[in-house]
């Protein structure tokens, strides 16, 4: 009989093997979730190694639908809309401004010599935007969370929204600045734990909880919709 795990709106079949001493996550072509897994791994433990893969399971499912179901592609042209912060704006293609991409008036203005390296000209212009967002908002909650900080850096993470690093260093996803600022300020939080905390421990959970008392929703939220958020710009290239 197969074993199955339901972890929110996730269900996996769960394959188990003494000859594996890891764990692994696949998503089938069709969409199907399947945990490859050694006989000792309880399911509790798999609870947990699931929920620190919703990001990257988020954004295989979101791929996986996009094959199914293909959509047009986005494009860099007037009309076409990128979001930030949460919401979504329009790009205006234009002859001549100082930088490749503004934002003006509610208005994504692409200049449009930088048309044909338009998602470059995004990221840039993202990567900009988060680390002045981030610094702004990992300054606010830092005293809350107890935490210093002693540097903070934007980049591309692959499939994590954030993580710290020795020496008290945060680093976030560049396309943290794509979600809205309550999930963003749940993102930071986050990490700020961390810097008590290096796992997710019931204490780690206490100190997210005592600062941001939603944050069972915001986690929740990110875990549903944040690889769909992101994933037209962030599966553009090697994001």
């Amino acid at each position: 009989m197969t074993e199955r795990l339901i972890v929110d709106d996730l269900a996996f079949d769960v394959q188990r093997s003494s000859r594996r001493k890891t764990v692994e996550l696949t998503v089938d072509r069709g969409g199907e979730l399947r945990i490859s897994a050694p006989p000792e791994a309880d399911t509790a433990w798999l609870e947990g190694f699931v929920r620190e893969k919703r990001f990257w399971l988020y954004t295989k499912l979101a791929e996986k639908e996009l094959l199914q179901h293909p959509v047009t592609e986005r494009q860099f042209v007037t009309g076409e809309s990128y979001p930030y912060l949460g919401r979504s704006y329009r790009i205006l293609l234009v002859d001549e401004q100082s930088d490749p991409l503004k934002l003006v008036a509610g208005r994504f203005r692409l200049r449009r010599d930088a048309q044909r390296e338009g998602r470059q000209a995004f990221v840039a212009w993202y990567s900009n935007r988060a680390t002045e967002w981030l610094r702004q908002r990992v300054r606010e909650w830092a005293p809350r969370m107890e935490s210093e900080p002693q540097a903070l850096e934007v980049r591309d993470l692959g499939f994590r929204w954030g993580s710290c690093a020795r020496g008290s260093k945060l680093f976030f996803h560049w396309a943290t600045i794509l979600l809205p600022p309550s999930i963003i300020d749940y993102v930071i939080v986050h990490e700020l734990a961390h810097l008590h905390e290096a796992n997710h421990t019931p204490e780690f959970w206490r100190r997210v909880r005592r600062a941001l008392p939603t944050c069972d929703e915001q986690r929740a939220w990110l875990a549903q919709h944040g690889g769909r958020h992101t994933a037209p710009l962030m599966a553009d290239g090697n994001s």
